[in-house]
This record gives C-alpha cells, structure tokens and sequence, in this order.
C-alpha cells in the first residue's frame, strides 16, 4: 500500500524501514479508505458497511420500477438516450452550447381580477376560528392521541392541543402561547407538547388534512395529486446547536438550519423535515416522494438547481418517478453518449463524454439493492444517498449511480431545451413551493422567525407543526373559494377558465395576530355566509 512518492521515505536504505514515515503512511491510507467507504468501521455512525443498511440480494424481487438486469435496464433507456440525442441532433439548436429562450408570461390578466373578485366574497376569519372549522370537517385533532395512556384529545384537551399548534407552528412559544390564551395554562401546553407532539401524531394529522383537499372538486383545477415540488426555506438559529452553520450563500454569519418542503399540485404540503443549512437538498429529494403517508399519487417532481445531482438522477428513475429540476446556467450543462461521440457529429461541443457501461455493470447488482432497500423502507434515501454523497474519495458504487444518472439527466435535458410546455409545468410547480414559503414566513413570526431549539427533533416538530396550519388553510380557503366559484359561475361562466390560475395558498382574510380564544361550541353548523352585495 506504499506508492512510490512515499517509498524513498518509508524505505530509506535497503532492508531499512523507518517506522515514523511507515506509521504514518498506514495511517494516511486507512483514512482514505474509510473515507471512500471501502473500509468500515463496526460500531460507527458515520462509517458502518453499506451492508448493514441493505437488505440481501436474495430479496430484490417483485419491483415494478428496478430492471432485474442492467442488460434490460440499457436495453430499454439507451435506446430512449440514443434517440434523443438523434432528435436534438437534427433540431436545428445550438451545438455548441444548450441555450433557453424565455418564456412568455402565461398567466392572463383576468385572473388575478376573479381572483380579487373569489377571495372579497370569502369571509374574514381569526386563525383559532379556521383550525376549529377545519377540525369539523377532517377530525385531524384525533390524530394526537397521548403517547402513554392511548387516548385521543377529549373536547376540553383540543383546546389545548390547538393553543400548542399554534405556539409551535408560528414560533410564539409555549409561554406567551399561555399568556394569549385565557383558560389555558403553561404547563398544560407543555405536558401536550410532550405527549402528544411526537413525530408520528404530526404525520399523522398532517396527512388527513392532504387526503381531505384530495377530496375537494375544486382542487381538480390545481392538479391530480400526481405532481410535486420541493423546496428548502433556510431558518436562523438563535441558539447553539449542532445542525445550525453559517451558509456564505446568504451573505450572512448569522447560523441556521434548512425546512425541506414538499408541496403537491393540489397545494397542500404533504412532506417536511429539517435539515442543515449546508446539506445538500438533493439528498432529501426521495424523502418527501416515499414517505409521506398520504394518498397521494406522485408520478413526477420538481426541484430547483440545488434539489439535483445526477445519483439522485439515477435513483429516482430507478424507482419510478420523473424527475424534472428547473435547470440554471443551462450554457454549461453537458451531456453524454453511449455510443462514441463520433456518432453525434453535430453534438461534439455538447456531448462531454462517454458513459462508463463498465462501471455501472459492476455495481448495478449494488446499486438495485440500494434501490429495493429505498423503496422498501429498510434504509431512508437521504441516509444512504448521503452516505454515498459523503464519500470525499472514490467510491464504485458512488461513481456508478452517478454514471447511470447521467443518461437519465441527458435523456431530461434535451426534453428540457427542446420543450416550452414542460418549462412551464417546472416553473409552475415550482412557484406553489414559493407561495407556501411566502406563507410559512408570514406564520413563522415569532422570536423574530428564528429556532430557537437546539435539539433538531424539536425543530423538526415545531417544522411540522407548521406544515399542520399551512395545510389549515390551504383547505379552509379552498372549501370557500368552492362556495364562491359556485356562486360565481352560474352568473359569470368565464371564471372556470380562469381557476387553475387561483391558489387556496392566500392569507390576507385571516387574522393571525391578536387574543386567541377557542370555543368549540361556536363552530357553524352549515359553511359561513359569503360576503355577496346585494
């Protein structure tokens, strides 16, 4: 294991070794060989073998999604690979360099006038009021059930369990949460927080309030639930904490952390988790495809450029999804063949390289067990992607998911340059994912929108607590703005050409600061009036 630059050191004279230098190289490739994964460490977090997050080989069977072979694998997408680089071939682009012309505005004048018009019928309405409302309708406060005795919240207990959600969801904190609420106490929000605020309890309720707006016909407007898009909304951190880093992107030394969230084409935010500032979003992009536990159907998704590397283009394929990220500095994107290049004259300022079949082959046994093991829940995506992203030297396994990510995001790319329709699906996906952060930042305004937690399971929980009422209201708005378009339509047929252009994702009719009361005996028995003028 001694190369040659080391061996004049190591081995001084002839029969002669010198045990500093031999230590010191022994040490040095034991590092690197950990490093690159190919050494594990029993025992260790970060360096366990690979193998201990898999399942065997054995039981790799049954996909739908992950070819048996690579052999059928190349079959089917190399042939797709060498016809779309034929297509570009021939259209007449830039070989030079892959170029975008902007798009044009879609989005017609008129329907940000319905959309003034749906939303002024649409009465006002205090945040405690909608939860309760909400509640009515979906029971998602069943979903708390204490974690000792069993029991879901009583009429007394949801209260409180409301008072939590909004001290955890917009940041106020459990304290001044119990000094705006009459009747409730600190430390009754505290024993809820504990005992009825764990993860699955959020998931949970998160994942009624997602399977009620599947139910909406409105919705149908936004989109069939078979679409969505993710994005990181970055957080400071107001305290030390291991997950908090400063990012220089931000231009700021003030640490924090990164929300992943994944927003679905109906507008409701079926997925979230927490993460540090400096994590790479890619390898959360399969997180929020593969465990949302909602009723969802999900067939594509979009993220912006940091959501994408190509092992994640890899993966995502393998396991059945389209993966479609919005693209930026597109001049500098490289492709690659299979064939020699020379097949693609026209292409030869384009096509990078080759891809190495030789290495896929080799460890595409490895990479489908990764897959089965993915999409059977034995490991989470964001582990081992992580995992393999990690590795700071070479790694075969790593190296061959990233070969075969490429012919997946070659195969992408030329859709991407070549196709205006599918941009504009990209960019409309992308723009939920913004208006829910613009939401989530209107909600999250307590302690100045910082965390103030150290521990990044209470991140995560006052994270999902949040997704809770951003999904509230997303369903609140959408069953009023049904009313109103109801209304509407009988009097004014050309507003249905408009909906698809109107978002449930609003807030200026509700009132989120102020005194929060909670009485359930005043929900309305049939939906609020309409504001209509007469």
């Amino acid at each position: 294991f001694v190369s040659k630059k080391w061996e004049r050191l190591v081995q001084p004279e002839e029969g002669k070794i010198d045990r500093s230098f031999y230590e010191l190289v022994a040490f040095t490739e034991l590092k690197n060989n950990i490093r690159s994964g190919n050494i594990s460490v029993e025992g260790s977090l970060a360096h366990r073998n690979i193998d201990d997050y898999l399942i065997s080989s054995d039981a790799c069977v049954n996909s739908l999604t992950i070819p048996d072979t690579f052999d059928d694998y190349l079959t089917s997408r190399g042939a797709i690979l060498d016809s779309q680089l034929q297509y570009y071939s021939n259209s007449g682009k830039s070989s030079a360099k892959m170029v975008l012309k902007k798009l044009e505005k879609v989005t017609p004048d008129e329907a940000e006038e319905y959309r003034k018009k749906l939303y002024s019928m649409i009465p006002k309405i205090r945040l405690s009021d909608l939860l309760i409302e909400v509640d009515s309708w979906t029971q998602f406060s069943q979903e708390f059930i204490h974690d000792s005795t069993g029991n879901p919240p009583n009429e007394r207990e949801k209260k409180i369990v409301f008072a939590t959600l909004l001290g955890l969801g917009m940041n106020i904190g459990l304290e001044k949460m119990a000094q705006s609420t009459p009747g409730i106490t600190y430390p009754q929000l505290a024993n809820t927080k504990q005992w009825r605020f764990y993860k699955e309890a959020l998931t949970c309720a998160q994942s009624i309030l997602v399977n009620f707006q599947l139910g909406i016909p409105i919705a149908d407007f936004w989109g069939e639930g078979k679409t969505s898009a993710s994005d990181g909304m970055r957080v400071p951190v107001g305290v030390s904490a291991i997950k908090a880093d400063v990012n220089p992107h931000y231009k700021s030394l003030e640490k924090g952390a990164t929300m992943i969230r994944s927003i679905n084409d109906r507008n409701t935010s079926h997925h979230v988790e927490v993460v540090s500032t400096n994590t790479r979003e890619a390898t959360h992009t399969l997180d929020g495809l593969l465990y949302h536990e909602t009723d969802l159907d999900i067939e594509e998704h979009f993220t912006d450029t940091n959501g994408y590397t190509d092992q994640v283009f890899g993966m995502t394929a393998l396991l059945g999804f389209h993966f479609e990220p919005r693209i930026r500095n597109i001049k500098k994107s490289q492709l690659f063949s299979i064939k020699p290049t020379s097949e693609y004259p026209d292409l030869l300022g384009l096509i990078s390289g080759r891809i190495n079949i030789k290495t896929i082959d080799e460890s595409y046994e490895e990479i489908k067990r990764i897959a089965y093991s993915i999409q059977t829940g034995k490991v989470s995506s964001s582990l081992i992607l992580g995992k393999l992203g990690s590795y700071a030297r070479k790694n075969k396994v790593a190296t061959a998911l990233r070969e075969l990510g490429r012919i997946e995001k070659s195969i992408f790319m030329i859709d991407y340059v070549t196709d205006d329709s599918l941009r504009r699906k990209i960019t409309h996906g992308l723009n939920k994912t913004e208006a829910v952060n613009a939401l989530a930042r209107e909600l999250f305004f307590g302690r100045r929108g910082k965390f103030m937690e150290r521990d990044i399971r209470r991140q995560l929980q006052s994270a999902s607590a949040l997704n809770v009422l951003i999904n509230a209201i997303s369903i609140w708005n959408a069953v009023y703005l049904q009313e109103a378009y109801d209304y509407l339509v009988k009097i004014d047929p050309e507003v249905t050409n408009y909906m698809n252009h109107i978002s449930p994702i609003n807030w200026e009719h509700i009132t989120f600061l102020g005194e929060y009361k909670f009485d359930l005996l005043s929900i309305p028995k049939r939906l609020r009036k309409l504001n209509i003028e007469k």
